[in-house]
């Protein structure tokens, strides 16, 4: 199984890839701290799509994130796409008490990287900020690229609640299923 799990920011997406690859017992790619260097500084593209190129390769992984830069490498290769497609207030809430606990609690995230209570409150590059104003624009695009048909070789799950996608791994984990 190639899953990638995708979503609106403060979906949930990482949560649920380590919970999925954590099941599966297979590799996971954490697309954000891929590519995410140390400053908060991203890698080059040619680097970030190498990276992806041969964490791909694998016959199992799962992937979370949206990073338009490597789609094509892993979309062509997955075999299922996750879509945590939650409501606004769900998915704000969920980002507005992560961010908190990120800020307060000094929580390391990737290379040495920590969201600060001036970035993630005072600034136009905030996550919040960034969420509130890229939430509807993913939906769209998600739903456009679910029904395009370039990706109709691959399963798509579409959870709306977090209740269906905890239910669907509990079934995964209790049935142990593996591709």
């Amino acid at each position: 199984m190639r899953v990638v799990v995708v979503g609106c920011s403060c979906a949930g997406k990482s949560t649920f890839g380590d919970r999925l690859a954590d099941i599966l017992k297979c590799p996971r790619m954490e697309l954000d701290a891929l590519y995410w260097g140390p400053d908060w500084t991203p890698r080059l593209p040619e680097i970030f799509q190498d990276t992806m190129r041969k964490g791909a390769s694998g016959e199992r992984w799962v992937a979370d994130g949206n990073y338009k830069l490597v789609r094509e490498v892993l979309w062509q290769r997955a075999t299922m796409i996750v879509w945590l497609n939650y409501r606004f207030p769900r998915v704000f809430s969920q980002g507005l008490r992560r961010t908190v606990a990120r800020v307060f609690l000094r929580k390391e995230l990737w290379n040495g990287n920590r969201e600060s209570f001036r970035g993630s409150f005072m600034s136009k590059d905030s996550i919040l900020v960034w969420m509130v104003t890229t939430f509807s624009k993913r939906r769209r695009e998600l739903a456009v690229l679910r029904s395009s048909g370039q990706f109709d070789n691959v399963k798509w799950l579409e959870f709306t609640h977090p209740r269906q996608a905890e239910k669907w791994l509990k079934s995964l984990k209790q049935n142990e299923v593996v591709d």
